[in-house]
């Protein structure tokens, strides 16, 4: 193996020094949020919350992907979770173009063909955000379990504003 991680893993010995342990896996706020994987976010210090106090879930815009979706299913029914956040956030590349863009520059950047791949970019991001909440919250095993928002997060002001 060579030693591309070997920085990660040292941070890591000192983190288990002190890292917090005997956590059970509920999300102890009841809170589940469904976010962008971008690295200006930090979805619990964003709503006040710690470690333990809720289940994250990040995919490329904050959609909520088929992965997304079984998350805050077992979420609400397993894991404690009574509310629901599905937060979007401003300068996001995913809200910069459609799947055929995004497909394109990754063509380019990677000099491989990435054509038909699909990211779920939607420039209609506030529709789009609506489109995500109406889904969780019409969910069968959702429905009636668990309230769901829809929320904008300003990545310059790090304010979050309700949608839906």
């Amino acid at each position: 193996m060579d030693d591309t991680f070997d920085d990660l893993l040292l941070a890591n010995q000192r983190y288990a020094t002190s890292a917090p342990r005997n956590f059970d896996g509920y999300a102890h706020a009841g809170i589940a949020v469904v976010t962008c994987m971008d690295s200006r976010l930090q979805p619990l210090e964003m709503i006040g919350l710690f470690l333990g106090e809720a289940k994250i879930l990040r995919t490329p815009g904050g959609h909520v992907t088929e992965d997304a979706m079984n998350g805050c299913i077992l979420g609400v029914n397993l894991l404690r979770v009574r509310r629901i956040l599905v937060v979007s956030h401003s300068k996001c590349a995913m809200a910069s173009g459609d799947d055929e863009e995004l497909s394109r520059r990754v063509s380019q950047a990677s000099g491989r063909d990435a054509s038909g791949l699909e990211f779920g970019a939607d420039p209609d991001q506030t529709g789009r955000l609506r489109a995500d909440v109406k889904l969780l919250a019409g969910h069968p095993l959702i429905a009636g379990r668990a309230s769901v928002g829809g929320f904008h997060y300003d990545v310059d002001t790090g304010l979050l504003q309700r949608i839906c």
